[in-house]
């Protein structure tokens, strides 16, 4: 059974999982981990490879694996990625997705993470770069407004944040418009080196250059 996109979007399981993993990271003080970052990360996935040529059903794999990539959240934040590929892999074939397409999505969902993941598939790889690259304020929820902690402060003053591939120069620019009276520059390598150093080689698996762009000036 060709298992699309929408049929996804219009579970209710899934949604169910996406909401409440969401409220698990908001008590535990994470940023936005719900339907807004699902839905972007599915989008700018199957963005990513469109610009690149691929077909359309490896397309819409991407933007099955961008939309459920953090139900595993529900569960624990450790071990989310994991979690998270078990879980779909059951959702999927109850669904009656095809078993070498399902392989796809959750070895996808469990290489997203920048603790134990890397990119071994074009869909793999699109995750990473759409996922890492959704920095912005309204991900923030702290209670306070203190902005005490590094993560809130540092997402809180991205003003914008895009990611885009120019498959002519084979280069995929992440631009950020940050407010250095938030955050230092610094404090965004402080906390995301690691998730940059997964872009760059995601993106290389791609066959893609990665820069990264913050304030109009070319940092990587």
């Amino acid at each position: 059974m060709m298992v699309s996109f929408d049929d996804v979007k219009k579970s209710k399981e899934i949604s169910t999982y996406i909401n409440k993993g969401n409220e698990l990271l908001g008590e535990m003080g994470y940023t936005e981990h719900g339907f807004a970052h699902a839905e972007k990360t599915a989008k700018k996935a199957a963005e990513i490879l469109t610009l690149l040529g691929y077909e359309e059903r490896v397309i819409d794999l991407a933007r099955i694996s961008g939309y459920m990539h953090d139900i595993g959240n529900c569960i624990n934040r450790f071990d989310h990625a994991q979690s998270g590929a078990v879980m779909a892999f059951r959702i999927l074939d109850n669904m009656g997705m095809a078993a070498d397409e399902i392989s796809d999505v959750i070895g996808a969902i469990g290489n997203h993470d920048e603790g134990t993941g890397f990119a071994f598939s074009p869909i793999s790889a699109a995750l990473i770069l759409a996922d890492k690259s959704d920095v912005r304020r309204s991900r923030v929820r702290s209670r306070d407004g203190s902005m005490a902690d590094i993560h809130d402060r540092v997402n809180f003053a991205v003003h914008q944040s895009n990611i885009v591939v120019h498959p002519d120069s084979k280069e995929i620019v992440l631009s950020l418009d940050i407010d250095t009276k938030i955050s230092a520059v610094m404090e965004y390598f402080e906390i995301f080196l690691s998730r940059m150093i997964m872009c760059r080689k995601a993106a290389e698996f791609l066959d893609l250059t990665f820069e990264l762009d913050i304030n109009n000036i070319r940092l990587l």
